[in-house]
């Protein structure tokens, strides 16, 4: 269970928020073994966020939004692989509906990231999904399966990987795909990371659903059988309620 934080809370908040997330896991008793549990802050929150995590012995994995497709030089604002590492970033998100739409982001330049990222032992979480006008021209799966595809270009021998199928139509939009929507592309998705990677990786890969997730309607998602989880964008920032989802 994933938690994307996008542009919100500063690195104050961010302290406050873990602590009060992770004593609200702990009251409900929560089996980090058995659901792992990830936050994505914002690079500003990032040492400040590793820093309670490793003092307090917080359970509590947590990523990076997004990463450069550059090791080092001059790229003004850009953040590299090994920065991340450096901070003990387990995961970073790459790919999301956000930064294709905003950032123009390419298939090739995603590809580029999630290469350097598995490079540097970060586990990509690559965000894949269509548009109403997608859905509308296309069908369910072909544009998510299509940047898949692009994605894992040069992604060689990667062992480790998290796909995120984010439907921009459900983003923000309190209208969920239905369980068997996401069912329906998340194993296609499957097939394409067993085709590009190998049957392993296929059998090993999470994928998540992502789009208006939550506590009310998380079980129905993870019944099916190749949903192992979700991104949670805006019900990630209340702390009960993301609680409730884990």
């Amino acid at each position: 269970i994933a938690g994307n934080w996008k542009m919100n809370l500063s690195h104050l908040q961010s302290i406050a928020f873990v602590q009060k997330l992770a004593w609200s896991l702990k009251d409900a008793r929560h089996d980090y073994s058995v659901t792992e549990v990830a936050v994505f802050p914002p690079f500003t929150d990032l040492r400040s966020v590793q820093t309670l995590i490793s003092a307090d012995k917080i359970e509590l994995g947590f990523g990076a939004q997004d990463l450069s497709a550059h090791a080092s030089g001059a790229y003004t604002g850009e953040i590299s692989a090994g920065f991340l590492k450096a901070l003990d970033v387990q995961y970073v998100i790459i790919g999301h509906s956000e930064r294709r739409q905003y950032h123009h982001e390419s298939d090739e330049l995603i590809a580029e990231k999630v290469a350097i990222a598995v490079e540097n032992g970060l586990v990509p979480v690559i965000c894949v999904g269509e548009t109403a006008e997608d859905l509308e021209l296309y069908g369910p799966s072909a544009v998510p399966v299509r940047q898949l595809h692009g994605a894992l270009a040069l992604a060689g021998d990667a062992t480790n990987i998290v796909v995120a199928y984010e439907p921009v139509w459900a983003i923000g939009s309190g209208q969920a795909a239905t369980p068997e929507q996401a069912e329906q592309v998340a194993e296609q998705l499957r097939s394409v990371v067993a085709g590009v990677l190998g049957d392993d990786a296929g059998d090993a890969t999470r994928i998540l659903y992502g789009g208006s997730v939550k506590s009310s309607n998380i079980a129905g998602f993870l019944r099916q059988p190749n949903v192992d989880g979700a991104l949670v964008g805006g019900a990630s920032l209340d702390i009960s309620e993301f609680a409730s989802i884990a």
